[in-house]
């Protein structure tokens, strides 16, 4: 599901999680616990976050969503917000060595690193949420605020788009293009790097850079959430996923 592997001080985060890597409860679940191992062991100076195959992340498990109706969506959509936030929050460097699609949820995780490289290919990413038919926590929005151009942000959310690799470099989503086979390998290298800088100034600076994203969360988060959440679990709401991926599924 998440495989973990500690390395001179880096440790990478594989999602191993089915042919999408989609995320569940449990995948997220898995994500959070593994981000606090990473704050609370001295040992371990930064992370790489990585997907398996040809996919990185292909966002939330929708199929788990449909099957689960408005249960599962309301146990799900905190753990969620709460994986994203420890991701975007996290005291030591992580690095997105995004090896494939990212899409959605999946785009979103690499937003919430410190640096993003992208496999060269026919990878995608984005957030089509608003195509799928659900929203976002608020959570999720203002890491790809705080990831993206203003100038490309509304193009981003509202139409869908997914870009490739070398629109997703040339708009600042990823920040920086690598062949396939070498992806990770550089990833660590990039994270080493970041973990040469002494930790307390990284940390100190890390929080400087996003404490208004975060005090933005804080203050807003319980109101947006508690409407995202109900829009969640609103029949009409599933119904729209199940027409999603029967659409897909016909192509």
């Amino acid at each position: 599901m998440l495989h973990q592997d500690g390395h001179a001080g880096i440790l990478t985060l594989r999602l191993d999680h089915g042919k999408a890597n989609a995320l569940d409860r449990e995948l997220l679940e898995s994500l959070s616990a593994a981000l606090e191992r990473l704050e609370s062991d001295a040992s371990l100076k930064a992370a790489v976050l990585t997907g398996s195959g040809t996919i990185f992340c292909a966002g939330v498990d929708l199929y788990r969503v449909v099957e689960g109706g408005a249960a599962y969506a309301r146990a799900f959509v905190p753990v969620l917000g709460t994986a994203f936030h420890r991701l975007f929050a996290c005291a030591k460097p992580v690095v997105a060595a995004v090896n494939g699609h990212a899409i959605a949820g999946g785009c979103v995780l690499a937003a919430a690193c410190d640096y993003r490289l992208m496999a060269r290919g026919p990878g995608t990413i984005g957030v089509p949420e608003l195509r799928v038919g659900v929203p976002f926590p608020l959570v999720a929005i203002e890491i790809l605020r705080f990831a993206t151009s203003a100038a490309h942000l509304q193009e981003l959310v509202y139409q869908g788009t997914t870009y490739s690799t070398d629109v997703a470099y040339e708009r600042g989503l990823v920040d920086e293009l690598v062949e396939p086979d070498v992806v990770v390998d550089r990833a660590r290298e990039v994270a080493q790097r970041l973990a040469g800088e002494p930790a307390a100034r990284f940390r100190l600076t890390k929080r400087q850079l996003r404490a208004p994203t975060i005090a933005a969360i804080a203050a807003h988060a319980a109101e947006t959430d508690a409407a995202v959440l109900a829009e969640w679990e609103r029949p009409e709401t599933l119904e729209a996923i199940r027409a999603y991926l029967e659409a897909r599924r016909r192509g």
